[in-house]
């Protein structure tokens, strides 16, 4: 009895692999012969309604038959068991002799495919049972499917968006102050120029949605390069990196708008100097970040990151971040803030080392 259940499961995890890559020729070809097995039927095919995506077992010279009888379950959304005289054929060694053909639902119940079981005799109660069972899982590892598609949609979208907030809020203050360098200290300027253009190459890059906490810092030093042209003196900044979490993949541009918000919200409305402090701790499976100033921080009853509207769209950059980290590893890796009126900001996150999502 165990030695059967895991037989199941371990085929169920079979076919379930190639499903939650979408439903394609490449990936219904690899699903059917699994789902075949679990519905133990002489052959299987997926249809999307105009073509076989994919076919194994007996009765492949019957496809076109079978795609022209899916359309209709797909069409209707109901399950169609064929018999012998549904399916006409002139071959002295067919063995078809009937078929199931249950749709599969997808996100929102749509349906635009359907899991045909072929039988060598008219098709049995458990038949049709196994087939129906078998396409609602199936259905049910597409809508998986589409909804990590969906995520990562948003997660590119969430980077569009937030390349487009450093654009108004950062690029107008770094020129001013270059400017002001290009007579007084040409070299400098020279410096600052190159710094802009590699802050600007990083933060608009075309490809990944993952980068190395290495390559986040990097970005970031040169951020705090040019603000520092800005506020001379006033602006002090603290590292404490553990050499060892440099590798770590993280979400690309998920610490730029801490440390942004930081400089923007919490030091240059405080008179007098202030501090931006960054570490990066190794805690075993997890990278410990926190981004933190001594600025004149915020009340935590009005300060939120469950509304994009946070301080009149003042923190933005936070809620996003904390939505991709939530979506990328999981609720309850998203960002954690401290603050309170005239004690500055903490914002903290957990990342772990190695995520299968996570790739640079």
């Amino acid at each position: 009895m165990q030695r059967a259940t895991y037989d199941v499961l371990h085929t169920a995890a079979l076919a379930a692999e190639p499903l939650r890559a979408g439903l394609t020729p490449a990936t219904a070809g690899k699903a059917v012969k699994h789902l075949r097995t679990l519905v133990g039927a002489v052959g299987m095919a997926i249809t999307d309604g105009q073509r076989c995506l994919g076919y194994d077992g007996r009765g492949t010279h019957h496809a076109e038959q079978l795609v022209t009888a899916a359309r209709r379950a797909t069409s209707t959304q109901r399950s169609v068991v064929l018999n012998g005289s549904d399916l006409p054929c002139d071959r002295v060694d067919c063995v078809v002799r009937g078929a199931v053909i249950a749709p599969l639902s997808g996100p929102d119940d749509q349906t635009t495919a359907a899991l045909v079981a072929v039988a060598d005799d008219q098709p049995a109660p458990g038949l049709v049972q196994a087939t129906l069972e078998a396409a609602r899982w199936a259905g049910s590892q597409l809508a998986l499917a589409e909804l990590e598609s969906s995520r990562e949609r948003l997660a590119r979208a969430e980077v569009r968006a937030l390349r487009a907030q450093i654009s108004p809020h950062f690029i107008y203050n770094a020129l001013t102050a270059i400017a002001s360098f290009v007579r007084t200290d040409p070299e400098r300027a020279r410096e600052l120029i190159l710094e802009f253009a590699e802050f600007t190459r990083y933060s608009f890059r075309a490809h990944g949605e993952f980068t190395t906490l290495a390559e986040e810092l990097r970005s970031i030093d040169r951020y705090l390069t040019i603000e520092r042209a800005r506020f001379g003196d006033r602006l002090q900044v603290r590292l404490q990196i553990a050499p060892e979490v440099l590798p770590v993949n993280v979400p690309f541009l998920c610490l730029q708008p801490l440390v942004e918000n930081a400089v923007r919200h919490g030091l240059s409305r405080k008179p007098g100097v202030g501090m931006v402090s960054i570490e990066a701790r190794d805690a075993g499976a997890e990278c410990h970040i926190t981004v933190e100033d001594d600025g004149v921080g915020m009340d935590p009853v009005v300060f939120s990151l469950k509304s994009d509207d946070t301080d009149d769209g003042q923190h933005v950059g936070l809620v996003n971040v904390d939505e991709r980290l939530r979506s990328v590893f999981g609720d309850h890796n998203g960002l954690v803030v401290e603050t309170a009126p005239g004690a500055g900001t903490k914002v903290s996150m957990r990342v772990p080392k190695f995520h299968p999502q996570a790739r640079a």
